[in-house]
C-alpha cells in the first residue's frame, strides 16, 4: 500500500484513478524531469534520472491498477481464476504474488502475514485463495505470460 500512496501522490492522484488525468500528470513530469534538460554532469541530471525512472514506474503501476484497466481484463482475469491452478506463490510486506499454471501471475495488496499463513497451511489452496483473496484484495497482473513445462 505504501507503494499505492507514493504513486498517488506522485501524480497528484486523489481517489479513483483516471487515466486520461493521469497521462495528462504524466506527461507534464516527464517534461519537468526529463534528464535531456540537463548537461550529462550538471547538478540535477542524476536527480532528474532517477526521477524519471520513478515517474515511468509509478505510471505503468498506477495504469495497472486502475479501474478502467481492470474492466478491460475482468474477463482475463476470470478466466485465469477459474480455470488455472496457483503454481507458485510468495509473500512479501503486504504483497502476495500468485503464480498460476496458465503463465500469468498477479500481485494482490494488502495480504497480511496472518492470511498468508492460512494460504500456506490450507489443504485446498486454489479454494482458499479463490474465497479469501482474488475478489477480496486489490490486484494487479504484475509479469508478462510465461510458458510452464508440465511434467
Amino acid at each position: 500500500m505504501k507503494r499505492i500512496n507514493k504513486y498517488k501522490k506522485l501524480f497528484n492522484v486523489e481517489d479513483e484513478i483516471d487515466l486520461k488525468q493521469l497521462k495528462t500528470n504524466y506527461r507534464n513530469l516527464v517534461k519537468r524531469w526529463h534528464p535531456d534538460k540537463f548537461q550529462e554532469g550538471e547538478e540535477g541530471y542524476i536527480q532528474a534520472e532517477i526521477k524519471s525512472k520513478e515517474i515511468i514506474d509509478g505510471y505503468h503501476f498506477l495504469v495497472s491498477i486502475a479501474p478502467q484497466t481492470k474492466t478491460e481484463n475482468l474477463e482475463a482475469y476470470t478466466k485465469t481464476i477459474s480455470e488455472s491452478v496457483i503454481y507458485d506463490f510468495q509473500h512479501k510486506g503486504n504483497v502476495l504474488e500468485i503464480s498460476f499454471l496458465d503463465g500469468t501471475t498477479y500481485e494482490y495488496f494488502g495480504v497480511n502475514k496472518a492470511i498468508y499463513i492460512r494460504l500456506i497451511n490450507s489443504a485446498k489452496q486454489n479454494r482458499f485463495a479463490k474465497r479469501n483473496i482474488y475478489n477480496s484484495f486489490l490486484y494487479r497482473k504484475s509479469k508478462k505470460d510465461i510458458e510452464f513445462q508440465r511434467v
